[in-house]
C-alpha cells in the first residue's frame, strides 16, 4: 500500500535527502543526521533530522534503529521504537545512544535510523469481571520454558 506524506525541509536540513527506500522491498525508510555530533560511551544525544511531517490520519511513524550502526559501532536508541503521532507537527529527533566501547562521530548526512510507517489500530476497553482461561494462564516472564 501506497500513501502519500507531506513534509518540509527545514533549513539546516536543506541539502540532506529525504527520507527513502534503499532496497525496494525494504519496510524502513532512512534518516539523515542534521548536525554532526560526538557521542562518548554511555552518553545519549538528541539528533535532529531537519525534516517535519504530516502523517496521516491513522497511520503512525515508527523510528527504529539501523541495524548497521549497532552491530559495529553500538550504536542504537532510546524510546525504540519512538511513535510519530498523526498530529505531531515538530521537528524528528532521533534519540542515540552511545553502547560501544569508543566514542563515535554522528556525521552531518549519516544515516541514523530508519522511519517505518504503519497502520494505527484504536481500541475500546471492555471491563469485564474475568478473562477467558488460557492454558499459560498467569505465567509470567520465561514461564513458557525458553
Amino acid at each position: 500500500m501506497e500513501i502519500k506524506i507531506k513534509v518540509v525541509r527545514l533549513a539546516h536540513g536543506g541539502n540532506l535527502p529525504l527520507p527513502s527506500y534503499q532496497t525496494p522491498h525494504a519496510a524502513g525508510m532512512d534518516l539523515y543526521a542534521a548536525r554532526a555530533s560526538m557521542l562518548n560511551p554511555g552518553e545519549r544525544a538528541l539528533v535532529p533530522t531537519g525534516l517535519t511531517v504530516e502523517i496521516p490520519e491513522g497511520f503512525e511513524a515508527q523510528i527504529r534503529p539501523r541495524s548497521g550502526l549497532a552491530l559495529r559501532h553500538g550504536i542504537t536508541l532510546l524510546n525504540s521504537p519512538g511513535t510519530i503521532d498523526a498530529d505531531y507537527r515538530g521537528e524528528i529527533g532521533v534519540i542515540l545512544i552511545n553502547h560501544g566501547s569508543e566514542p563515535f562521530e554522528v556525521a552531518l548526512g549519516e544515516r541514523i535510523a530508519q522511519l517505518v510507517v504503519a497502520p494505527v489500530s484504536k481500541c475500546v476497553w471492555e471491563e469485564v469481571a474475568e478473562l477467558a482461561a488460557t492454558s499459560r494462564g498467569k505465567g509470567g516472564f520465561g514461564s513458557t520454558g525458553a
